[in-house]
């Protein structure tokens, strides 16, 4: 749906471009005046403008800056055991399309193993001409590619299943990240083990103390999978299964297994019990549907979102992230009237294959209470749907895969909460 003239996105901004510099000038008037207490003022010289700064290598490892320190990765608290856990982004917090490594999200089943790539081994066996050891030198002599995905669990916003779970982006939707990943492609090492024709999945397994397996189509396999070793530019880290994982482009997170260290080819596939007894989505009759590895079209208006507070009427410009186990992301619609109307959001280039995309529109609050959604429609033209539609189809028996459209309610106070309508 095409926007009107009388609410065209341009032409809103340029408005509001009017106030924003309004007051601004407003606000360098008061600052000159000495209005605003404890501030530096416009033209006076700063503190840290009259020293030297800190030298070179100050953190040999490069560091946020302390103003930053409340951007870090939170976990909803109270699980079984400290190893059983998982932690989230805090997408509320961040730009682009890019998760820094240190904020991707974690989930664990036993912990996070700490191990040496010197004695790490991945084994390959089964039906296949050449069963093969190989070491970490081994993999990464082999010819390798760089792309950038998007990583979810199956979990993610799964406490939206029966009402509004929480109260933050970060706990409802930060099961998710998006990295440059880099790694040997699964096809590579297949076609030199000499898989048997007949051969159909693989049982891909982790190192971890979960022992974490899954069955993986060999039809994946061969399409698109990595054998990771690196993620944004660097060695992956222990989180993130250091030294190998899986990973499995617009699939569910878990069978990105990491810590990899075997590979077992055979015929159909092994029902271990993280696909019987667990990702698994129950259905309303009591059945289940099984291995729905694919992470369907997804949006979130990232801000505002309930993690921030509207301080006053006037323009924002509303931004958000899209993203498809299905390939691309065509278009992003945003509603701020709770899904009466609709306007075409701008996507933000790159858009790229099974990645995040950022999406953005420019909008003026009037003050008055109101709801912010938004909906996406991938290359192949499914499209998000609302809740009731998915509850309608899945019932209220699953944990995973709940890719309904997000509400967030503004209040008249500018505090933002999680609703649905």
């Amino acid at each position: 749906m095409k926007p009107s003239a009388k609410n065209h996105p341009r032409r809103n901004f340029l408005r509001a471009g009017g106030a924003l510099a309004g007051a601004a000038l407003a606000s360098t008037a008061s600052a000159a005046a000495g209005v605003v207490a404890g501030q530096a003022q416009p033209l006076e010289v700063a503190p840290w403008s009259k020293t030297p700064g800190e030298p070179a290598l100050w953190h040999p490892y490069g560091q946020p800056p302390p103003f930053e320190d409340k951007v870090v990765r939170r976990s909803r608290g109270a699980v079984p055991f400290p190893g059983a856990n998982s932690s989230m982004t805090p997408l509320q917090d961040l730009f682009g399309i890019i998760t820094p490594t240190g904020l991707v999200f974690e989930r664990h089943h036993a912990g996070i193993p700490l191990i040496d790539p010197a004695q790490h081994r991945l084994a390959v066996h089964g039906l296949m001409a050449r069963p093969t050891l190989f070491t970490m030198d081994d993999l990464v002599r082999l010819p390798s590619v760089s792309r950038i995905h998007f990583l979810e669990c199956s979990g993610n916003t799964g406490r939206e299943w029966k009402g509004p779970g929480t109260a933050s982006l970060q706990f409802s939707h930060g099961l998710l990240s998006c990295c440059e990943w880099t790694g040997v492609p699964l096809s590579v090492l297949l076609e030199e083990v000499g898989v048997d024709p007949q051969a159909a999945w693989i049982l891909a397994e982790g190192a971890d103390a979960a022992g974490m397996t899954r069955s993986i189509p060999m039809a994946k396999a061969l399409d698109d999978a990595l054998l990771v070793y690196a993620q944004n530019g660097e060695r992956l880290r222990p989180e993130h299964g250091y030294p190998l994982r899986l990973f499995l482009p617009g699939f569910e997170g878990n069978m990105s297994v990491k810590w990899l260290h075997r590979l077992k080819v055979g015929r159909e596939p092994f029902m271990s019990r993280e696909e019987t007894s667990k990702y698994t989505d129950s259905l309303p009759d009591g059945t289940a549907r099984q291995f729905t590895f694919l992470m369907e079209t997804k949006s979130v208006i990232t801000f505002p979102a309930p993690d921030h507070r509207l301080r006053e009427p006037g323009f924002y410009q509303i931004a958000g992230l899209a993203w498809t186990g299905r390939g691309r992301i065509r278009r992003v619609d945003v509603s701020t009237d709770g899904g009466r109307n609709w306007q075409e959001a701008r996507l933000q280039e790159p858009v790229l294959d099974r990645a995040l995309t950022r999406f953005t529109l420019p909008w003026r609050w009037d003050g008055a209470p109101t709801v912010l959604q938004s909906r996406a429609l991938d290359h192949s033209g499914y499209v998000q749907p609302t809740g009731r539609q998915l509850v309608h189809a899945r019932g209220l028996e699953s944990n995973y895969h709940f890719n309904a459209i997000q509400s967030w309610k503004v209040g008249a106070d500018g505090v933002i909460s999680n609703v649905q309508v």
